[in-house]
């Protein structure tokens, strides 16, 4: 019996590393072994391999289990496959437990890398998503802030224009004649050039703003000519009047230095926050042919920069979107 006892023993041992760290040739590593080292070298997680079993001489055993029944240790070894036996004297149970928590510590530790990483990728594809988000079958909304115009399959950035501020001069004019002063001042908000650049015929086109999250330290490209609100943005679509070489948007009188009027042709529209910071506006109704703008306004009055576009008659069944040259 004994003599059977110490055959199997030294089969079990066959393998076993030293602890003094000295690492086996490459040809006496298992096959596995060998593989889940490739796996770790490229960063993905190994399977199992196995608890060690710590003997008392300093080697161990390593097993996918082991049972302990009486003064034997019934175990099912990691490379050989085989249920084998060893007595629990010969087993450190001590340093056993021991290697068992460092093994369950870099377990845990590989588990909470792995869901950082995790973690970090999804926040990446929610950032990458919403930087282009689908406004319809196909077609993205490009990254970056501003207004956007979607014109069926086509989008495009609708640039900002400054508008200016001028006295109007007939009302000027009665107002020095006038012998008593009231009549009041009127003022008149326009663009330079009797057409804008954007050209489209689809009558129901489809705007989206994008704005960026309120930062102090970074500058945002989207110019607004006062503070602004802190509700969202409040855009107005409003009809342009072509008078000569210019497109006037609103008119604002004042009387003893204080706004009496202001007037403007502003056109319904549908604001949708379709993300954070992301806004879809929608036309009420058809747009007619003419000149219009889109206007944010702000706590202090409309946004003196504007995204202009025009509606052309459509000369065909098929709508589209030109950009005119710009005049030197």
């Amino acid at each position: 019996m004994g003599s059977v006892f110490f055959a199997g023993w030294a089969g079990t041992t066959d393998g076993a590393q030293s602890s003094s760290g000295a690492a086996p040739s490459q040809a006496q590593i298992p096959v596995e072994t060998q593989a889940r080292g490739k796996d770790a070298q490229a960063g993905v997680p190994a399977l199992p391999r196995g608890k060690k079993l710590v003997l008392k001489d300093g080697t161990f055993q390593l097993v996918r289990d082991y049972r302990r029944n009486g003064e034997r240790v019934r175990y099912l070894s990691a490379e050989r496959g085989d249920w084998e036996e060893i007595p629990a004297a010969v087993v450190d149970w001590d340093a056993t437990a021991k290697a068992a928590a460092a093994e369950q510590a870099e377990e845990d530790a590989l588990a909470k890398k792995i869901h950082a990483q995790e973690q970090a990728q999804k926040i990446e594809t929610m950032m990458d998503v919403d930087a282009s988000l689908q406004v319809a079958p196909g077609v993205f909304l490009p990254p970056g802030e501003g207004m956007f115009l979607i014109d069926g399959k086509s989008v495009r950035p609708l640039e900002q224009v400054g508008s200016q501020v001028k006295t109007d001069k007939k009302q000027f004019l009665k107002k020095v004649l006038s012998p008593i002063p009231i009549v009041p001042s009127k003022r008149n908000v326009e663009i330079l050039g009797d057409k804008a650049n954007i050209r489209i015929t689809n009558r129901q086109a489809e705007f989206y703003l994008r704005e960026a999250p309120p930062d102090p330290d970074r500058t945002t490209p989207i110019v607004k000519s006062s503070r602004p609100g802190e509700s969202g943005p409040e855009v107005e679509l409003v009809r342009a009047t072509v008078k000569g070489n210019k497109r006037q948007l609103e008119s604002i009188k004042n009387l003893f230095g204080e706004q009496v009027e202001e007037k403007r042709n502003s056109i319904s529209i549908q604001r949708w926050e379709i993300a954070p910071t992301v806004f879809r506006f929608t036309m009420s109704e058809p747009l007619p042919p003419g000149e219009y703008a889109l206007a944010e306004i702000l706590p202090d009055g409309m946004n003196l920069y504007v995204w202009d576009f025009g509606v052309d008659p459509a000369t065909g069944s098929k709508a589209t979107t030109t950009t005119l040259k710009k005049k030197d």
